[in-house]
């Protein structure tokens, strides 16, 4: 009997694509960001204080509505760039983009925060983390 043969009931486990794994952690994380805002709204006083145009203390305006929207959009665009940029420049980019978030995520902790805020906060912070390490460790083509 062979015992270099696999059993009968093994799992296959296909090895993914880098550009694949830091795609899916930015649609992860962007599925945390979008549900945390969402969630916020059932935070009491949130929607009378948008009704009467403030967001923490800050006026809505186009400015401020502009702003939020670059915030989502960057990493919504992450998504795609991971799969779509050369690997060199996607590394970095995947790199400086999820550096560049950790300390804004933290930032939405500010004021009043609820246990779901810190908990997402979190989990945010650590798919940053993986999509750093992921980018930082790209496997290196061989010569």
């Amino acid at each position: 009997m062979n015992s270099e043969k696999t059993p009968q009931n093994a799992l296959e486990d296909i090895t993914l694509n880098v550009k694949l794994k830091l795609a899916s952690l930015w649609a992860s994380f962007m599925f945390l960001y979008i549900y945390v805002d969402y969630f916020h709204l059932y935070m009491p006083g949130s929607i009378e204080d948008i009704l009467a145009g403030k967001v923490f203390t800050f006026d809505i305006s186009y400015v401020f509505l502009l702003i939020a929207m670059i915030g989502v959009t960057i990493p919504v665009v992450m998504i795609f760039l991971s799969v779509a940029l050369p690997a060199k420049g996607n590394r970095w980019t995947n790199i400086i983009v999820a550096t560049i978030y950790i300390p804004y995520m933290l930032f939405n902790l500010a004021g009043e925060a609820w246990v779901h805020m810190y908990f997402a906060a979190a989990v945010e912070v650590i798919l940053l983390c993986l999509i750093i390490r992921y980018a930082w460790k790209w496997p290196q083509q061989k010569a």
